[in-house]
């Protein structure tokens, strides 16, 4: 699956494209620089400015903009890299990649294998494709960290240690705050949310003692507006991204490794079987995203080797906005969007929630109870795979 190269993106002229367009043309100080000069130093050029001095003023403005916006973008790249730089062997790393058997995790494993890229898949669920023998495929309930610490040191034996993490794997559920189950709201966040903490615990350290590593958090624009029959679902994912930006922080601050990389994702609305069901009333502004878009944006960024935030659509960009809107436009934009979960029927990737946990803590028992016969520490029980 090649990556898509098309002057229109898969998903068509949106504004997204009309925003780029802008940006190539009457933003970019590369097309305006020229055109300034030839106002100053050609005889045509002054005539033009002096015929036209409205023109020629807005011309001048664009192009201070335009620098202003590219100084921005450069000391923005610039910081999230600790000002260092770092070099990745792709022949040598390792990504691992969560909730990987199929949508947009299914889709970034397809693209790092195609370049010869070892990927290894932590899911639930088996893999939906046909996998490469650089696929690497591991059954593990990410919620539970004493099966992830299991499951890792089989990774770090069959594979190697991971020098990419990428915390891709999500659930909604899809209904209001009252009809939502206690276990319900708990495997959101466990997934979505308190995943993120254990993968990172099993998998940072080694990261930081190379000084060198990526760990890339799938959040969502809902950690930006909550709408109804979403609640739990944006509230996981602003806890994502809050967790994104502390681990930022700490990466520098605490654990003196500035080179490993953090990417934040805030994806709209993508056409995965998660959401089906999903109502977009803005598919102009917000269009409806191919999984291959999102993976692609997401691959990209990791091969650079360099920490960033993307934001897909661009436009979703506003949506950080909001909290600083007035309350009366917040409140309308939220309930005004009632409607996008009304008809929401999106794949369970466990049906039955509660036989879940169930048998999740039966089975945590029995490792515990077997540890304990055989005099085995807390702390090293062992969960069968």
């Amino acid at each position: 699956m090649p990556f898509h190269n098309g002057w229109l993106p898969r998903e068509g002229f949106k504004a997204d494209t009309a925003l780029r367009i802008i940006q190539k043309t009457a933003l970019n100080p590369g097309v305006l620089l020229p055109l300034l000069l030839l106002t100053r130093f050609t005889k045509q050029g002054q005539d033009w400015a002096v015929l036209h001095p409205l023109a020629h003023s807005r011309l001048r403005k664009l192009l201070v903009f335009g620098v202003a916006r590219w100084v921005s973008n450069y000391l923005s790249r610039r910081v999230l890299n600790n000002w260092v730089s770092d070099t990745y062997d792709w022949s040598r790393e390792i990504v691992l990649i969560t909730g990987g058997a199929g949508g947009i995790g299914g889709e970034m494993v397809k693209l790092f294998a195609e370049k010869g890229i070892k990927v290894v898949v932590l899911d639930i669920q088996p893999l939906s494709y046909p996998a490469g023998p650089n696929v690497h495929y591991f059954k593990c309930d990410i919620t539970s960290p004493k099966t992830l610490a299991q499951v890792a040191r089989e990774i770090r034996l069959a594979v190697g240690e991971p020098t990419v993490l990428i915390n891709n794997a999500g659930v909604v559920v899809g209904r209001s705050v009252l009809d939502l189950s206690e276990r319900d709201v708990r495997f959101t966040f466990d997934v979505n949310t308190l995943a993120h903490y254990w993968t990172v615990k099993e998998f940072l350290p080694a990261m930081v003692e190379a000084n060198h590593g990526m760990v890339v958090t799938v959040a969502s624009v809902a950690a930006w507006v909550t709408v109804p029959n979403m609640v739990d679902y944006a509230a996981s994912k602003a806890a994502a991204h809050a967790f994104h930006e502390g681990l930022a922080a700490e990466l520098k601050t605490r654990y003196g490794a500035p080179k490993v990389r953090t990417v934040l994702v805030n994806q709209g609305y993508t056409t995965t079987p998660l959401f089906e069901g999903y109502h977009n009333d803005s598919p102009f502004l917000m269009p409806a995203l191919h999984p291959e878009t999102v993976a692609e944006a997401v691959v990209r960024q990791v091969l650079r080797g360099e920490s960033a935030h993307l934001v897909l659509p661009a436009m979703g960009n506003t949506m950080s906005w909001l909290s600083g809107m007035p309350h009366w436009y917040q409140s309308r934009l939220r309930s005004k969007n009632v409607t996008i979960m009304e008809r929401f029927r999106g794949r369970k990737v466990v049906k039955d929630v509660d036989r879940f946990y169930e048998e999740k803590e039966k089975a945590e028992q029995a490792a515990e109870a077997a540890a304990a016969a055989a005099g085995v520490g807390a702390s090293t029980v062992l969960v069968e795979k």
